[in-house]
Formats: structure tokens, sequence, C-alpha cells
């Protein structure tokens, strides 16, 4: 029991915790509902958001705009390091393999 120090000898006596009413019982349940309402809603926001920030990731990756559609020619398959000139390119190795003799 939890007591607080009166300061006249004569006031009341000790206070004793008192349970919640009905109405504070539903005050607090309305906030707890709010509350996760609120977080609800922020989470869908916040969801809602991310969707859109990988779409327009997507698309400026891809090249694609929302305005005009450039359809680019298709590549070969390249080497990186074979058109630096660090390792010799696929053509030249199948080249020099057809042109050399076989061995006998």
């Amino acid at each position: 029991m939890a007591t607080r120090p009166n300061d006249s000898p004569t006031g009341p006596g000790p206070q004793h915790f008192q349970l919640p009413n009905a109405r504070e019982l539903r005050a607090q349940a309305v906030h707890r509902l709010q509350i996760g309402i609120f977080g609800l809603a922020a989470m869908l926001l916040l969801v809602g958001l991310a969707n859109i920030i990988m779409d327009r990731a997507r698309q400026a990756e891809s090249g694609v705009s929302g305005t005009s559609q450039v359809q680019e020619a298709p590549k070969a398959n390249t080497d990186p390091l074979a058109d630096i000139g660090a390792v010799p390119s696929p053509e030249t190795t199948q080249s020099t393999a057809k042109a050399a003799p076989a061995p006998n």
C-alpha cells in the first residue's frame, strides 16, 4: 500500500490504490486504438514510399522514362578484358586455333 505523508495531523489517512472506473478504462482503450491505427497508417505510408522509390530505380536502371521509350540495339556479348587488351579476344583465339596445323 502506498501512503503519502500528511502535512496536518488531522488530515485524511493513507491514500490507497483505486481501480480505474469504467470511463478511465474506456479512455485507455480508445487511446490504445488510436496509437495502433496511427502505427498501421505510418507503416502503410512507409511501404508505399519504398515501393515508389524501387519503381523509379528500376525505370532509371533500364533507361526507360515515363515520357519516351528509346529502344537500344542489342549489344554483342563482349569480354571487357579483351576490349582493353588484357586478354586475347575469343574471336582471335578461335581463328588461330583453326589456322594452326594439327601435330602429327
